[in-house]
């Protein structure tokens, strides 16, 4: 039987990024079952408690606390656990680049870097709204990494900015590209001349990216967080980001990605783009082709805007095509995004598709066991409970990916491999070890990989490392999506999954399933 012990850090403070990975270090050892580090507040102390990771010490933690959480095989395993987090914790930083002063609080910060019109933050949500208004105040345009920030703090901070001619991007944003600059989890693109305005993160990845391949570049794009676009928030951010980017020398053309929005919000969104002399694409995942301006035109996918703000068409990868066989298709994805885009397009091509965060036209899935062709986003709240993130930490998928694997009514697999700063340093890596361990009798395999040559992991050999296992890799999410749909035995097959969905219980009707896409109500959730 399991031991679950935990250490409480008293007044102790870390970045949730810092907090993800030393919780995957702890994770990977020995005898350990699960591990996780958390700010000791109520929501956090709510997730260990339903990930059976909080014990008698955790609970009387404070919001100014860290938990140390750790499920081992027996307490000798948990004890060694908990010091080697407290050894991480304890370790010395890494030295300051030259030139780069350490400091404390946004005080010291703005005395060292007089010249600052940025602040990222990434606090607790309790504390979020407070800091971002302190830095709105100094007149320093935010980034709010942080998510868990109520939707009322994120008006009200929002009306404030606007007020003052500032950005607020976010909450719950983690992708930015500031003149050239990667924020939180973003790719190394070059500079170029088309802005991005996105409320999705990894759907202004995969964009910057398809940008970068086709030879283009990025000027500034600005995330605005999952909610701009709702009615109570109004898309103040979107507009914002809209002015700055008309106003933009260095920008061209100016494309907008989002899950779909409050119809208000994009009449008013769309009547601003009209009064723009600028080219504009626009991206609303799941929407049908919308009355847009003369200087606008509509992209169905995330393949497709990066095409129409390029002016370039990005070729599909020359792959033999797999062989075609009977079963289902299942897509694990570590980007949800990357996951309605998959929806989309095998919708697209007459593939009814489930899934647990399901696009307009999609249906619900409850799992990967229902007979039918399933996409989950496995960074959804419900698979990220005192987890990290997948894209920080794979493990989830990749123990799904082994299930899945030894399916024999499965006929393709899909997979997106999303690198760049923040991410695992070596998520191909990963996939190659699984499928090793699946000898050679499995599906085919399908994924694209976002990123560029500049990240950390390597565009390059993060592919090859996927191809040398036998992993067919699309050029990308769209081009993967659609060389699934080809691994079906036969259009007749197509005809009959979307029989058996319209027949299932658990369907839902179309406008069930097309509630507004989210980015998650935790840092360690949703992308």
């Amino acid at each position: 039987m399991s031991v679950v012990a935990n250490l409480v850090r008293r007044g102790f403070y870390a970045d949730s990024v810092a907090l993800m990975r030393a919780s995957r270090s702890i994770a990977a050892l020995p005898g350990v079952a699960q591990a996780s580090l958390m700010i000791g507040t109520p929501s956090n102390k709510a997730l260990l408690k339903d990930s059976r990771l909080l014990a008698v010490a955790g609970q009387a933690a404070q919001p100014g606390d860290l938990v140390i959480a750790v499920r081992a095989r027996d307490a000798a395993v948990a004890q060694a656990a908990l010091a080697e987090a407290q050894r991480l914790l304890d370790a010395r930083p890494m030295a300051a680049q030259a030139g780069v002063a350490r400091v404390r609080g946004l005080g010291a910060a703005l005395g060292a870097l007089p010249g600052a019109n940025l602040a990222l933050i990434s606090v607790p949500g309790e504390f979020a709204a407070a800091e971002a208004r302190r830095a709105l105040e100094r007149g320093l345009n935010v980034m709010l990494f942080s998510d868990n920030v109520p939707l009322a703090d994120e008006v009200a901070l929002k009306c404030f900015a606007a007020e003052k001619g500032l950005l607020l991007m976010g909450p719950d944003c983690g992708t930015s590209l500031i003149a050239g600059t990667p924020l939180a989890f973003a790719n190394a693109v070059p500079r170029g001349d088309v802005g991005i305005i996105a409320a999705s993160g990894t759907g202004l990845q995969e964009v910057s990216c398809l940008l970068a391949r086709a030879g283009c570049g990025v000027s500034h794009a600005i995330g605005v967080g999952g909610r701009d676009l709702y009615e109570e928030v109004g898309g103040l951010m979107t507009l914002a980001a809209l002015d700055a980017l008309d106003a933009d020398l260095g920008t061209r053309h100016v494309l907008i990605i989002s899950k779909p929005p409050s119809p208000r919000v994009a009449e008013r969104v769309l009547a601003r783009v009209a009064r723009s002399r600028k080219p504009f694409t626009i991206c609303l995942l799941g929407a049908q082709d919308a009355r847009l301006p003369k200087n606008a035109r509509f992209a169905p996918t995330l393949l497709a805007a990066a095409e129409s703000a390029s002016g370039k068409r990005i070729a599909a990868a020359r792959l033999a095509a797999p062989a075609r066989r009977r079963g289902w298709i299942r897509g694990l994805y570590c980007g949800g995004t990357l996951c309605a885009e998959a929806q989309l397009v095998l919708l697209g091509e007459g593939i009814a598709v489930r899934s647990n965060v399901p696009v307009p036209g999609a249906h619900e899935a409850a799992g990967l066991n229902e007979k039918a062709h399933t996409l989950l986003d496995l960074g959804d709240d419900e698979y990220t409970h005192g987890r990290p993130h997948p894209m920080i930490d794979p493990g989830l998928r990749d123990e799904l990916l082994a299930t899945v694997l030894r399916d024999q009514n499965v006929a393709a697999v899909l997979l997106d491999v999303v690198i760049g700063y923040g991410a695992h340093s070596d998520p191909a890596g990963l996939i190659a070890r699984t499928l090793a361990q699946a000898g050679r009798r499995r599906p085919a395999v399908i994924a694209s990989v976002t990123g560029t040559e500049g990240d950390p992991q390597g565009y390059g050999r993060q592919v090859a490392c996927l191809r040398q296992a036998g992993v067919l890799v699309a050029a990308s999410n769209a081009h993967a999506a659609r060389l699934a749909a080809r691994a079906l035995t036969s259009p007749s097959a197509r005809r009959r999954s979307r029989r058996a969905v319209s027949r299932s219980p658990s369907g839902t009707s179309d406008s069930a399933a097309a509630r507004p896409g989210r980015r998650g109500a935790s840092r360690q959730g949703k992308r």
